[in-house]
C-alpha cells in the first residue's frame, strides 16, 4: 500500500507553483498574451499580471505588440504578447560516457551556445574525473563568453544506476564506480547547483520538453551503444522506479538458455544481442570468412573507432552479410520493444545511439517486429522515431535536467 503523505502549503510555495505553470506555458508557446496565459494556467488575471511583471523586471520575458492583420482590424488597444527570452538564463549539461565526457552551455530552450569534448582513462578515480569535468565546465563557460551569474545550474547524465534525490551514481559497472557522490563532488569545485540522473533518462527528458516528444503523454527513449538503456517520461514526469532502476532494459532476459554471458553476470540479456560490441564482433568474424565481400574490404585493417559506421555503410551499399547482421539485431530489438509496449504502452518510442546511427536498416525492422509481437494490436498505435538531437542527445538531455530542476520546475528562489 502506498504511503500517505499530508503536506501543508504556504504562500511562497503557492507562488513557486504558479511561476512554474507560467514558465512552462512560455516554454510551450513562442508568444502568448496575458489573457491566453490566464486561460492556460487557470490563474487569475491579477496573479498573471503580478507574476509576469516580476519576470519582465528580471529580464526573463519581454513584451511584443502584435501586428498581425487580424489584430490590426480590431478596434481598441492592440493585444500585447509576451515571449520568453532564451538568452535570459543558461544551463550547463554534462554527459559522462565510457572514457569520455561532453560539456555544453545551453539557453533556456536547450539550444547550444558552446560545447567541448574530453576523455579520461578508465582507471582514473571518480574524484579525478570530477575535477577534469569541473575544469572543462569552467573552460566552456569562459569560451562561451556568457555572464556566469545567469547560469542556473548544472545537469549531469551518468551511466548506470543513479539516485536522483541524492545526486549519487550508485553503480556504473563499466566505469567501476559505486556510490560516487557526483553532485557533491562537482558542487565543491564549481559552486553551482548540480542535479544528476541516469543519462538515458536525461535524453528522454530532453526530447519530452525540447524535442520531438512535446505534447506526448507517455514517451520512451531507447539508447544503444556499449550498453542498452531506456528512459521514460509519463505526463511530463521522469519515471525512475522505486530503486532508481527503471529503464534497465538492456538486462531484460531474452535467452535464459544458451544465451551469451552479459557484463552484469546474467545469461541471455538483451545487451548480448544488440549492443555495439556484439555487432562489431559478429561483423569482424563474417568479414574474415568473406574477405572479398564489401564488408570484408571495409573492415580489413580499419581503425576500430570507424568499424560500426563502416558496417552500416556496407549495409547501405547492399552488402548482404552486413544487412543480415543488422536485421538480426533489429529483430531482437523489436522483440524487446514489444515487451516494453506491453508493459508501458507508450505513445512514442525514440531511438538513440547506434540505433539512430543505423536507423535506415534498424528502424523499419524493429518497428515491424514490435507491431507484430505487441499484445492486442497495442503496437499499431505506437510511433517510432530517431532522436531529434543526434549526437547531442546526451548532453542536451543533461542540460534539460538542469533547466527542469533549477528553472522551469523549481522556482522557490525566484
Amino acid at each position: 500500500m502506498a504511503k500517505n503523505t499530508f503536506l501543508g502549503s504556504n504562500i511562497n510555495l503557492v507562488k513557486a507553483h504558479n511561476l512554474q505553470a507560467i514558465l512552462l506555458s512560455f516554454l510551450h508557446n513562442k508568444k502568448i498574451s496575458r489573457v491566453e496565459l490566464a486561460k492556460q494556467t487557470s490563474l487569475s488575471t491579477t496573479t498573471i499580471t503580478n507574476l509576469t511583471a516580476e519576470l519582465l523586471e528580471e529580464g526573463i520575458i519581454e513584451e511584443e505588440v502584435s501586428d498581425s492583420p487580424a489584430r490590426q482590424q480590431r478596434v481598441g488597444r492592440p493585444r500585447t504578447m509576451l515571449r520568453l527570452i532564451p538568452e535570459a538564463r543558461f544551463s550547463i549539461g554534462v554527459h559522462i560516457g565510457i572514457g569520455i565526457f561532453r560539456v555544453a552551455v545551453t539557453d533556456l530552450r536547450a539550444n547550444f551556445i558552446h560545447n567541448k569534448l574530453s576523455d579520461f582513462e578508465l582507471d582514473s578515480s571518480p574524484e579525478e574525473v570530477m575535477q577534469d569535468i569541473a575544469d572543462l565546465i569552467e573552460e566552456t563557460i569562459l569560451d562561451s563568453q556568457i555572464d556566469r551569474s545567469k547560469i542556473i545550474g548544472v545537469g549531469v547524465g551518468a551511466s548506470g544506476l543513479v539516485d536522483y534525490d541524492a545526486g549519487v551514481n550508485v553503480l556504473s559497472p563499466r566505469l567501476g564506480w559505486r556510490e560516487v557522490p557526483i553532485a557533491q563532488l562537482l558542487q565543491n569545485h564549481i559552486n553551482l547547483p548540480v542535479s544528476v540522473d541516469n543519462n538515458v533518462r536525461c535524453m528522454a527528458l530532453g526530447e519530452a520538453y525540447f524535442g520531438i516528444g512535446k505534447d506526448v503523454s507517455v514517451l520512451a527513449f531507447v539508447y544503444g551503444r556499449i550498453g542498452v538503456g531506456a528512459g521514460f517520461v509519463v505526463n511530463g514526469q521522469v519515471f525512475r522506479g522505486s530503486g532508481a532502476g527503471a529503464g534497465e532494459i538492456g538486462h531484460t532476459i531474452m535467452l535464459n538458455h544458451n544465451g551469451g554471458v552479459c557484463t552484469c553476470g546474467n545469461v541471455g540479456c538483451l545487451e548480448t544481442l544488440v549492443s555495439e560490441r556484439v555487432l562489431i564482433n559478429k561483423a569482424i568474424v563474417l568479414a574474415k570468412q568473406q574477405p572479398e565481400s564489401l564488408l570484408g574490404k571495409y573492415l580489413d585493417q580499419t581503425d576500430e573507432s570507424r568499424t560500426l559506421g563502416l558496417i552500416f555503410e556496407a549495409a547501405c551499399e547492399g552488402d548482404d552479410g552486413a544487412k543480415g547482421l543488422i536485421t538480426e539485431l533489429a529483430t531482437s530489438l523489436g522483440v524487446a520493444l514489444s515487451n516494453l509496449v506491453n508493459v508501458l504502452n507508450p505513445e512514442l518510442i525514440i531511438l538513440g545511439g547506434m540505433f539512430a546511427q543505423g536507423c535506415d536498416h534498424i528502424l523499419p525492422v524493429a518497428e515491424k517486429t514490435m507491431r507484430e509481437m505487441a499484445f492486442g494490436g497495442l503496437g499499431e498505435k505506437v510511433r517510432m522515431r530517431v532522436t531529434s538531437f543526434g549526437w547531442r542527445a546526451g548532453v542536451t538531455g543533461a542540460a534539460a535536467l538542469a533547466l527542469m530542476s533549477f528553472f522551469y520546475t523549481n522556482m522557490k528562489d525566484k
